[in-house]
C-alpha cells in the first residue's frame, strides 16, 4: 500500500527520471494499465497460431494484458529503456554479409540483460521508498507475462513499427525495456504518433518472410524463433534463409532508417564476450558442451543448449560456401548423441556436397 501522505507532485516525478538516469536508463516513462487494445490484438494472434511452440504467450489468460490481474493493486507502470547497440551498423553488416562468420543477435553477445536491467529496477525502487516510504510494486525484466513494448508506448518511450519492434524516433530501436508494476497513483506520459510512415523497408527485408503483414510477425517463420524458441527440426525450406544467422536476427533493425540515431552502449556488460562477434562457423561449431557451458555462462545464449546450438550452427554452415574444411568439421559431428544434431549435420553435409559438384 503506498503511504497515506503520498501525492505524485511533478518534483517526484521529476526525481524519479533524474534517478533512473543516473542508474543507466536512457529514458523513463509512465502508463496507467489500460491495454484494451493491445490485448485484442494479442488474441487475434494467438487464434491464428501464429505463436508456434512458445505456449506461455497463452498460458497465463488474460493477466498478460490486464496488469492489476497478474500484480493486484497496480494502478500505474513505470516502463525504462536501456541502449544495448555494441558496434557500428556497418561493423554489423559486414558480419552478416561473410557466410564463414557466425552471426549472432546483438542483444546476446554480452551478459544476460535480465539481470542487469533487474537489478537497477530494484535500485530505482528503493530510490522510491527511501523517499516517500514502502509502497507496493513488482519488477519486470521480460520475466513474467507482460506486454512490456505496448506498455512502452502507452509511456511515450516509442511506438511499435511494422516489425512489432519499439522505435524511439531520437534513439531507434537498439535498446532493452523493463518494467515496475506500481500501487502509486503516477501521471501517465502521452503516447508518440507512429512514424513509420509508407516505409516498408522491415517487411522486404526480412530473409524469412515471417513479417506478414505491417505490425503482424509469424513466429513459426521468424529466425528468432527458429534459432531460439523451437526445440525440435528447422523446416526444411527454411534452413537456406537462415544464412549465417546462428542466434536470432537483427535484419529488420538494421534496415530500419530510423536506427540511423542509434548510439553505441557505454555499458561493459554488453560488450560482446569470446569473440561472438566475430566468430566462424567453425570455430564455434567446435565447441565441446563444456566449453559451451563455461563460454556462454552469464550469457542468453546458454538458454537453447549445446544440441541447439550445434544445430543452428550446422545450419549455417550448410548455407556457406562449399569448403573441405567445413566438410569436415561436419562429419566430426555425424555420430553426435543427440538425433536432433545428427539430422542438421546430414543435411548440412548434403548442401555442402552438392554445391561442391556444380
Amino acid at each position: 500500500m503506498p503511504p497515506s501522505h503520498f501525492v505524485a507532485t511533478e518534483e517526484f516525478v521529476a526525481n524519479i527520471r533524474a534517478w533512473a538516469l543516473d542508474l543507466g536508463f536512457q529514458q523513463l516513462g509512465i502508463s496507467d494499465t489500460d491495454l484494451t487494445s493491445a490485448e485484442g490484438h494479442l488474441q487475434r494472434w494467438l487464434a491464428d497460431g501464429m505463436h508456434g511452440e512458445m505456449h506461455y504467450m497463452a498460458a497465463h489468460g488474460l493477466k498478460r494484458s490486464r496488469p492489476a490481474d497478474l500484480q493486484p493493486g497496480t494502478l500505474s507502470i513505470i516502463s525504462a529503456r536501456m541502449d544495448y547497440l555494441p558496434e557500428h551498423r556497418s561493423s554489423m553488416a559486414e558480419r552478416l554479409n561473410d557466410p564463414a562468420t557466425a552471426f549472432v543477435s546483438r542483444y546476446a553477445l554480452g551478459r544476460d540483460y535480465h539481470k542487469l536491467l533487474r537489478s537497477r529496477l530494484q535500485k530505482l525502487a528503493d530510490k522510491i521508498a527511501a523517499e516517500i516510504g514502502p509502497f507496493g510494486y513488482r519488477v519486470f525484466v521480460d520475466s513474467a507475462p507482460v506486454l512490456e513494448k505496448a506498455i512502452a508506448e502507452k509511456a511515450g518511450l516509442g511506438w511499435i513499427g511494422k516489425h512489432s519492434n519499439l522505435i524511439n524516433r531520437r534513439a531507434g530501436s537498439w535498446f532493452f525495456l523493463g518494467e515496475i508494476y506500481t500501487d502509486l497513483a503516477l501521471p501517465a506520459d502521452t503516447p508518440v504518433a507512429s512514424h513509420c510512415g509508407t516505409c516498408r523497408a522491415c517487411l522486404d527485408i526480412c530473409p524469412t518472410q515471417a513479417i506478414v503483414a505491417p505490425y503482424r510477425v509469424d513466429a513459426r517463420r521468424c529466425v528468432s524463433y527458429l534459432t531460439i524458441e523451437l526445440h525440435g527440426s528447422i523446416p526444411e525450406e527454411l534452413r537456406p534463409l537462415l544464412g549465417n544467422r546462428i542466434y536470432g536476427c537483427d535484419d529488420c533493425q538494421l534496415i530500419c532508417p530510423w536506427n540511423r540515431y542509434a548510439t553505441l552502449s557505454g555499458e561493459a556488460d554488453f560488450q560482446p564476450r569470446h569473440r561472438l562477434d566475430r566468430a566462424t562457423l567453425i570455430e564455434l561449431f567446435g565447441w565441446s558442451e563444456t566449453e559451451f557451458l563455461q563460454r556462454t555462462e552469464g550469457s542468453a545464449i546458454r538458454r537453447i543448449g549445446h544440441a541447439r546450438w550445434l544445430r543452428n550452427i550446422a545450419v549455417a554452415l550448410g548455407n556457406a560456401r562449399a569448403d573441405q574444411a567445413i566438410r569436415a568439421a561436419l562429419a566430426g559431428r555425424l555420430d553426435h548423441d543427440s538425433e536432433l544434431v545428427r539430422e542438421h549435420v546430414v543435411w548440412a553435409l548434403r548442401r555442402q556436397t552438392t554445391e561442391a559438384e556444380t
